[in-house]
């Protein structure tokens, strides 16, 4: 991943860090939007065939691949991942230089590297959540996980009653469906999420997956460019539901609060390091 770091920092470099005091207070959404979200997250595991990662066993997802799996350097995976580069301001620095090697591939002259920069997980998970109905002043998507996260933990200071996500520490919170389970993916990882506070807006490179399901010792959330597709991670989890320690530490978990909010549920806020 590092390999492509000039090019995300470029892309970013010029955008500050989320200002708690300018943020408008966030819209509640009903429950629909998560549920769509989840739907939609499901619906991109199974077109791409239903990869599983991580933890041994089947799948408690359920999934029926209509082709079988194949990688994003494949010819009809490219409206694929264009779609989630759309939806990132972004995507010019991407999708040029990806269209001249899809029509390589298409005259048979190569297109190996189809798509293999730069990485696309930030805009699949952008892609998802906008599709699901979520505007850009609750979830402002990015090429880059860490701006967007930054975004989500600038609200939930601003308005903790009223945020879409709010940040829970993986140690102590149990995650759910439609959760966002993030790592630190740097050379120099953070020890826990307080300490991105004094480097908030800068570049690190992270990887979120959303959780479709938990239950029975294991977690089970989909994300994109994991394997070179879109794959469905599983964790082994404690009695309590709980993330066990991975060779990958757990950074966050955004709890997903999409139709939890007034009107539509009330949620008091607690504790985020609970």
């Amino acid at each position: 991943m590092l390999r492509f770091l000039p090019v995300l920092v470029l892309l970013i470099g010029c955008a500050g860090p989320p200002q708690v005091a300018q943020l408008p207070p966030p819209l509640s959404y009903p429950p629909a939007a998560r549920e769509r979200m989840l739907r939609l997250a499901a619906a991109e595991w199974q077109d791409w065939g239903c990869v599983s990662v991580g933890l041994p066993g089947p799948a408690h997802a359920s999934c029926a691949p209509g082709a079988p799996a194949s990688p994003e350097s494949a010819p009809q995976n490219f409206p694929r991942v264009l779609a989630y580069w759309r939806a990132v301001p972004q995507s010019a620095e991407a999708i040029p230089s990806n269209r001249r090697r899809y029509e390589q591939a298409l005259q048979g002259e190569g297109g190996a590297n189809l798509w293999a920069e730069p990485f696309w997980s930030a805009a699949f998970i952008s892609w998802v959540i906008g599709a699901a109905g979520v505007d850009a002043p609750e979830f402002a998507p990015d090429a880059s996980h860490s701006r967007y996260l930054d975004h989500l933990d600038a609200l939930a200071a601003a308005y903790p009653a009223q945020a879409p996500f709010l940040p829970r520490d993986p140690a102590l919170y149990a995650p759910a469906p439609g959760d966002l389970v993030c790592r630190d993916r740097s050379s120099r990882p953070l020890r826990d999420w307080a300490e991105r506070a004094a480097e908030r807006g800068q570049f690190r490179p992270m990887h979120c997956d959303i959780v479709l399901t938990a239950g029975s010792g294991v977690v089970e959330a989909v994300g994109g460019n994991v394997s070179d597709t879109v794959a469905l991670a599983r964790w082994a989890t404690d009695a309590e539901g709980r993330l066990l320690p991975d060779p990958r530490p757990f950074l966050v978990i955004m709890e997903n609060r999409l139709g939890r909010t007034p009107p539509f549920g009330p949620h008091p806020p607690q504790d985020s390091r609970s």
